[in-house]
């Protein structure tokens, strides 16, 4: 008999977790996805792993036993396969790099080529994740090295590094009572209608939500987009505003829409991940150098 390693990682979610709503909110997964894919377990091993009450999910005895091997097994195959991964990519000379939205902006170009010039022979392999996956592949090992937002759930078992911190910015339609300010309060948007990403993209939905830094008020959501393209024409229909990186005025202007700076809400961070093993590999640690040595456009700060 196989069981897929996806359906135990979502076990051993639910047990540490607790609950099915906190596990589903960790893997990135909707409630009745993950529940389905536990009882999918249950019927493979033909035993019961969790009883659920009114306070969550509780291991049986059998799911005890489960717990308490699954998660070195699942690390051992991690490094198995994230081992066999950097092997392949080093046979053919090709460095991995996820990245997600727009990576490192404008200084992506120069980062590869000076990469290249340092290492003659290897070509860089831009990978863009989804924005339900932070780490943009690198914890599963299907990148050597991100280029990404900080912090993302995660991180504290990574290396990362700083690039740059930019402004956060709001997207209007053009038309929009607050298009005209020159900087907008965030405290005066608390109550606009957002347009959000999926929930079940987490970490980078509350983000961009700036869910923390709301006082405790509700966000009203406009609508939901998990495209580029449906989100800009989301909000220049007028659905929705949303924060932006400023970048986003230069990556995603478009007629119908206009950004703004806004004051009160913290910046955003874009930085280098990499697997902490990586700490000695040559290769990686030139990608590294070659971002940490670029000028970064001049509304970022290091």
């Amino acid at each position: 008999m196989d069981v897929e390693t996806r359906l135990l990682r979502y076990f051993v979610a639910v047990a540490e977790e607790g609950t099915l709503t906190r596990a589903a909110e960790r893997l990135f997964v909707s409630q009745p996805a993950l529940t389905k894919q536990i009882k999918q377990l249950e019927t493979q091993l033909g035993v019961r792993l969790f009883t659920r009450s009114r306070t969550g999910m509780t291991l049986t005895d059998p799911g005890l036993t489960l717990a308490e091997r699954v998660p070195a097994l699942l690390a051992d195959w991690d490094q198995v396969l994230q081992e066999t991964r950097s092997a392949a990519s080093r046979a053919a000379r090709i460095l991995r790099v996820g990245f997600m939205a727009s990576a490192a902006n404008e200084a992506t170009p120069r980062i590869i080529a000076e990469f290249t010039q340092r290492r003659p022979g290897w070509r860089v392999d831009m990978r863009q994740a989804t924005w339900s996956n932070p780490s943009a592949g690198l914890a599963d090992g299907d990148v050597d090295v991100a280029l990404l937002r900080l912090p993302f759930p995660g991180h504290d078992a990574l290396r990362t590094a700083v690039l740059f911190t930019e402004p956060r910015w709001v997207a209007l339609p053009e038309e929009h009572a607050l298009a005209a300010r020159d900087v907008i309060p965030f405290r005066e948007l608390w109550d606009e209608p957002f347009v959000a990403a999926p929930r079940e993209t987490g970490w980078w939905r509350d983000h961009w939500l700036a869910t923390d830094e709301r006082d405790g008020r509700p966000v009203r959501i406009g609508a939901v987009t998990d495209q580029p393209d449906d989100w800009l024409s989301t909000i220049a229909n007028g659905y929705g505003i949303a924060l932006a990186p400023a970048s986003a005025a230069r990556f995603y202007a478009r007629p119908g829409i206009t950004y703004r700076p806004v004051s009160g809400v913290s910046p955003s961070q874009v930085g280098v991940a990499w697997a902490c093993a990586d700490d000695t590999n040559p290769v990686v640690q030139d990608f590294i150098h070659c971002c940490l040595d670029r000028p970064w456009p001049e509304e970022a700060t290091t």
